[in-house]
């Protein structure tokens, strides 16, 4: 038997170049995308199920958190029977989806990113527009889409056909991978455009069929998405797509006993939800459903009494306030040695007033808005809490504007075991801890329910190297700052209540997507 790679030829996979804004043709493309896309402000889009648009009668706005009061699209709201319908067609549409050779699924996954890669200043826009990116972060998000695609379609290629096993005497045997069946994929509102392509993609490219339900917050790049994947040649009745509320769609695409996995990135809180309710039989369920869950983070960066102290202040301030702190990833603890704490503190500070704060369109601005009204309180809720847990250095109030913009925010002298050092924020809002030393820092940065990433900034080979074996998360970084993995160089996934390590980007994730049937022959004598 062939196998796909000899039928397709790819080059090695390498990342697609970040856009250089400093450059004036670059620039000024970015400008025309943010006014092309804000002439189709206030248009609606449908959900798709069965190949077919849908209307419902609830609808539900996306607007700009920038500028609340601007509407950017109107979504339908699913029910609970428009997710149990879509289940339904994916699962029909299963039969004749995972016949597809996988060097037809790669080849229109591939289209799909070359139209992204046309598109990218587009893509861009709307993430400025609906989840308050800046230009850089933007930029990024949809590098990380391109990136997802082709590196996965290279791995579909590595993983189709038959894999070696031992040889038998007397039997020809050989293992194959076989798609699951009808994926739920639940992305979250941060990485709208990387996350729901990228899980997505993996699921399509595997030989499995889709209902992709996207955040609240970020229906509009979702749909965006969706549409590309169609374009590319995706059929429709393989990916179904719903836009409303997880408490009633999302729910009932976990519960519903044809689906075969549910891919979910998003808060601890909902990640252990759907777990629990996956792992319940329904009746007419035949198989155990597989869960593929990236959870949250309370990530700590180790500033070392023996590390270049400006390097560490600044790669806490970018991961710290980079996307308002808003990313799983994100430094929300910097666990800094007793010996430099106070220079350290000070230089930390000054760097973080520089900090603009604004509309995410105006790419004078490093910070733009928090997602949402509901998040912009939750964030004061805790500085509240941190105003009585340490000291507050920097920021806690709103930044001038209409839209949903917090200063970013530095408290200090903070117990390890502080509310505000254990429990995720998720907004621009660093907590500042000190340790007696660097066995202190560490045992500090381990002690949280979390596992996701972390840093340490030290010249000190034996504590690298000590760190390299203590340091319990799936993404440790020396001397660098802690957010920004890239597809491919830093498989993504962390330990504990982080989720289950799924590792996107890497070798091992298809495999989350697949499963091994083993084929042994005898062999005529």
């Amino acid at each position: 038997m062939a196998t796909a790679e000899a039928k397709i030829h790819l080059s090695e996979f390498t990342n697609e170049p970040f856009v250089d804004f400093s450059k004036p043709e670059n620039r000024k493309a970015m400008e025309d995308a943010l006014k092309k896309v804000a002439s189709e402000f206030g248009r609606e889009y449908p959900m798709y199920i069965a190949g077919q648009k849908v209307i419902t009668m609830q609808k539900r706005p996306s607007t700009n958190p920038s500028h609340p009061s601007q509407v950017l699209g109107i979504f339908q709201e699913a029910t609970a029977d428009h997710a149990n319908q879509a289940v339904e067609a994916a699962y029909k549409a299963f039969d004749t989806w995972k016949q597809v050779p996988p060097e037809t699924r790669v080849e229109i996954l591939l289209r799909a990113s070359d139209i992204i890669r046309k598109r990218k200043f587009e893509i861009s826009a709307w993430l400025c527009y609906e989840v308050g990116k800046s230009w850089a972060e933007a930029d990024a998000d949809t590098a990380e889409t391109i990136d997802f695609l082709e590196f996965y379609c290279r791995e579909m290629l590595r993983l189709a056909g038959p894999q070696p096993v031992t040889p038998m005497k007397g039997e020809k045997n050989y293992l194959t991978y076989i798609p699951l069946g009808v994926g739920a994929v639940i992305p979250p509102w941060n990485f709208p455009a990387a996350i729901a392509a990228g899980m997505t993609a993996a699921a399509l490219v595997t030989g499995n069929t889709v209902v992709l339900k996207p955040s609240e917050e970020s229906p509009l790049v979702a749909s965006k998405v969706v549409e590309i994947f169609y374009e590319a040649g995706v059929p429709k009745e393989s990916l179904n797509f719903l836009t409303g509320p997880g408490e009633t769609a999302g729910d009932a695409l976990v519960k519903h006993p044809k689906t075969r996995f549910i891919a979910f990135t998003g808060s601890k809180e909902v990640g252990l939800l759907i777990s629990e309710n996956a792992s319940k039989k329904v009746p007419g369920q035949i198989w155990i459903k597989r869960t593929v869950l990236e959870m949250g983070g309370k990530d700590s960066i180790i500033v070392d009494d023996e590390g270049d102290l400006d390097s560490a202040v600044e790669g806490v301030v970018l991961s710290a306030f980079g996307y308002q702190g808003q990313k799983c990833s994100a430094c929300s603890r910097a666990i800094v040695s007793e010996k430099i704490y106070d220079t350290f503190v000070e230089k930390l500070v000054q760097r973080t007033k520089k900090i603009a704060v604004g509309p995410s369109e105006d790419p004078a601005n490093y910070m733009g808005p928090v997602v949402s009204d509901t998040a912009m309180k939750t964030i004061f809720g805790y500085i509240d809490v941190g105003k009585r847990e340490g000291k507050l250095l920097l920021g806690g109030e709103r930044a001038p504007g209409d839209g949903y913009f917090v200063q970013p925010t530095i408290i200090a002298d903070v117990s390890p075991k502080a509310r505000i050092a254990q429990e995720e924020v998720f907004g621009p809002f660093l907590a500042v801890i000190k340790a007696k030393d660097f066995d202190n820092a560490l045992e500090i940065a381990n002690g949280t329910e979390f596992g996701l990433t972390g840093a340490v900034y030290s010249r000190n080979p034996a504590k690298l190297e000590k760190a390299r074996e203590s340091f319990h998360v799936g993404n440790l970084y020396l001397n660098r700052k802690c957010t920004g993995a890239m597809v491919g160089a830093h498989p993504f996934g962390g330990f504990n209540m982080s989720g289950t390590d799924s590792k996107t980007g890497g070798k091992d994730y298809l495999l989350l997507f697949l499963q091994g049937k083993t084929v042994a022959e005898k062999i005529a004598s």
